[in-house]
């Protein structure tokens, strides 16, 4: 007697345990608000108005785990490490059985939720290791330790990089256990020579790090902004 195939289980992971000094707000920068809802929140809310995500782990400061666990009854909150890849394998530890596992960083809150769409997409068309990416469009540099040109990379096979990254979960863990040190996870996967396919990404999805990149956000999502509506609290009809 055959049976339907199980569906496959996607899992998100949200790291937002770092302190985020770049930006100046003397607090975790994944509580930083835009319009009365904190980055963290967002994100958790496009990654679940995706529609492709079963479940969401979220990772914060050790002493923040009860109250976002108030704040965010619907997801599961554990407390992150000192490092960003030490968050991920704590994220990955509370993911259960996953097929598939999105790391989406906190500080890109305003990513519309069919970026999540689009990544996992390209998972079930085949692919181990998914990127969003944006073609540069500024020149640019590399430069020596006395800050002098050494040369100029063509830009038209670079790629701004974005999240959320998806992976197969077995491939996301091995990457995490084998790996050393990367800038994102995509990184580590990279390092063990799987190829990395990039889609297209979003210009919404870019990260706050900086006060301009603040006030960036705030404007985009304060009512001086032609598209300004207030969210409703149902994270499903969060707009894109």
């Amino acid at each position: 007697m055959t049976g339907q195939p199980a569906p496959r289980r996607t899992v998100a992971l949200i790291p937002a345990a770092g302190m985020g000094q770049r930006l100046g707000a003397g607090a975790p920068k994944a509580f930083v608000e835009l319009d009365g809802r904190s980055l963290l929140a967002r994100s958790v809310s496009a990654a679940q108005a995706s529609g492709v995500i079963d479940d969401v782990v979220v990772i914060v400061p050790e002493d923040l785990v009860d109250p976002v666990r108030r704040q965010l009854p619907a997801v599961t909150v554990v407390a992150g490490g000192r490092e960003r890849s030490d968050s991920v394998r704590a994220g990955l530890a509370a993911a259960g059985p996953a097929d598939r596992v999105l790391v989406h960083d906190a500080a890109r809150a305003l990513t519309p939720p069919q970026l999540f769409v689009r990544v996992v997409q390209a998972l079930e068309a085949g692919a181990v290791a998914v990127v969003p990416g944006l073609p540069v469009a500024d020149t640019l540099k590399r430069v020596d330790d006395a800050e002098c040109v050494v040369d100029t990379p063509d830009r038209a096979a670079l790629r701004a990089v974005q999240t959320p990254q998806g992976f197969t979960a077995e491939l996301l863990r091995r990457a995490h256990a084998e790996g050393a040190d990367a800038t994102d996870d995509a990184g580590l996967v990279e390092a063990l020579g799987v190829p990395v396919q990039v889609v297209p990404g979003e210009h919404l999805a870019f990260k706050i790090t900086t006060p301009f990149d603040l006030q960036l956000a705030r404007f985009l999502c304060g009512p001086e902004h032609p598209s300004y509506h207030r969210t409703s609290a149902d994270p499903r009809k969060e707009p894109s």
